[in-house]
């Protein structure tokens, strides 16, 4: 049993039915089961489900009702809480606003239920949420071996293996959440995170992203200059100093404000970092002298950086640095951030939840260090609501470059893309095989997996770049691989 379904967590005096239209976002998945954890009767509904969400709503006992339809509220709930994705027209907000059936958003809610009263430490940037997350709730987890108060509530938008589970409820203080700057629903059009009100902040990175909602790179930025300002002058800060977007939206920060990167500046200064057999150490300095050497089983520059945020945060907090030390070292990771989904004749398939052409930089980075005389394949679908237009596009082009051949599936459902704003593969193709890198386009996954299977040699790895189902590539590439050799 997932330790997000464990007992500890306090159950309502008044249970409600609540259902949650939207139910497989990450997020959304997860709040069920907190929600559930009080001893709500959840109920949920979506266009689709694919894993992991939908293996921890199964987990958790909870149907996920397809697609979306006016009965999926029958009988009618207490309460619905309505997704980020669903807007109007969605037969179920329709019906909620004819009857006038009470709804919220998961980030209200989240914040009434579960936040008021408790200490809440928010991670929150353009990338790495995810992973120092969980990193941050897997220190407290360990320090709570010798102090049972420390062990933390947490929502994280993705499955954390360590814990098998993207939340946990506990009759603790602290509660550790993901702070996603993307709307909150279509009746709130403002970033979730500024419900959470952070007593401690980390703030990773800062770039243009979600080109759906935010205009330009300046109204980025303002979002999280607003995040800064919640917190209290007692809190803390740490954030990233290798970014002068991030320098600029701490700026203004009342409380105290730790920096962590390489500078000779840094707070917390990373040093000597190295990847070998499989580790990846590093020093971190603090005041001019050695703070301590970590070690963790992650690769890459950037997840040695949420590694550290993640330390400089409890350390502030006040958690022991063997704690902190112990915690890295036995950190294993969360689902679909470099995950190997197979092994099949020395062909290496891994899955990463790419979204933005730095997190592909940083994804092929990663795993040249630790494949070094490996192939790397590249297969691409562009399916965020960044990827997917072209205003990063020359920004992919450099990523992908990493690689040794790329394979562009076309635009996720492109029609909902005007056509002067949408990405163009063909275009990303022409321009990475005019720079040397071989790469193709191709339809659909079918044709992805006839293109390639036959082309793997063993020792190669296959990075599948996408934040959703990509049509089953994860088990249909590997199956084809099988038949190949039998």
């Amino acid at each position: 049993m997932a330790s997000g379904q464990i007992g500890g967590g306090r159950v309502s005096a008044s249970p409600r039915r609540i259902h949650l239209s939207g139910i497989c976002g990450t997020a959304m998945a997860s709040l069920a089961g907190l929600l559930r954890l009080e001893g709500h009767r959840v109920t949920g509904s979506d266009k689709a489900a694919y894993p992991p969400m939908s293996d921890l709503l199964s987990g958790l006992g909870i149907a996920v009702m397809e697609p979306y339809a006016e009965q999926n509220l029958d009988p009618k709930p207490d309460l619905v809480v309505i997704g980020n994705a669903l807007s109007r027209g969605n037969p179920e907000v329709e019906r909620v606003l004819d009857e006038r059936i009470p709804f919220t958003s998961m980030a209200a809610l989240l914040h009434e239920e579960f936040l008021v009263g408790r200490e809440s430490l928010v991670v929150a940037g353009t990338h790495g949420k995810t992973t120092t997350t969980s990193l941050l709730a897997w220190i407290y987890q360990v320090a709570a071996r010798e102090n049972p108060a420390l062990e933390p509530s947490f929502l994280i938008g993705g499955v954390a293996e360590n814990f098998g589970t993207s939340f946990q409820l506990r009759p603790t203080r602290t509660f550790i959440i993901e702070g996603d700057e993307y709307d909150t629903a279509f009746f709130d059009k403002g970033p979730k995170f500024l419900h959470y009100f952070p007593d401690a902040l980390i703030l990773t990175h800062v770039e243009f992203d979600h080109a759906d909602i935010y205009s330009d790179l300046a109204a980025v930025k303002t979002a999280f200059k607003r995040l800064v300002n919640l917190v209290p002058r007692r809190g803390l800060i740490v954030a990233f100093d290798g970014s002068p977007n991030v320098t600029e939206c701490v700026a203004g920060a009342l409380c105290r404000v730790e920096r962590y990167g390489f500078s000779e500046t840094s707070d917390w200064r990373i040093q000597n970092l190295q990847h070998e057999n499989g580790l990846t150490r590093w020093q971190v300095w603090r005041g001019g002298a050695v703070w301590a050497e970590l070690t963790m089983s992650l690769a890459g520059e950037y997840n040695a950086l949420n590694a550290t945020a993640a330390a400089a945060l409890a350390a502030g907090q006040g958690i022991g640095k063997e704690a902190i030390v112990a915690a890295l070292a036995s950190f294993k990771s969360v689902k679909r951030r470099l995950e190997v989904r197979a092994e099949v004749a020395g062909v290496t398939v891994i899955d990463d939840f790419a979204h933005h052409p730095t997190a592909i930089r940083e994804t092929l980075r990663a795993l040249r260090s630790v494949y070094p005389k490996s192939r790397l394949w590249a297969v691409l679908e562009p399916r965020s609501n960044t990827l997917r237009r072209k205003v990063l596009e020359s920004d992919l082009v450099v990523s992908l470059r990493l690689a040794d051949r790329v394979i562009m599936a076309g635009v996720y459902q492109q029609q909902r893309i005007p056509e002067a704003e949408r990405l163009n593969p063909e275009e990303v193709v022409q321009a990475l095989n005019a720079a040397g890198t071989p790469a193709k386009l191709c339809p659909d996954v079918e044709a992805i997996v006839n293109e390639i299977a036959p082309q793997l040699q063993s020792g190669d790895v296959v990075a599948i770049l996408s934040n959703g189902g990509f049509d089953g590539i994860y088990e249909k590439l590997p199956a084809r691989l099988r038949e190949l050799q039998g």
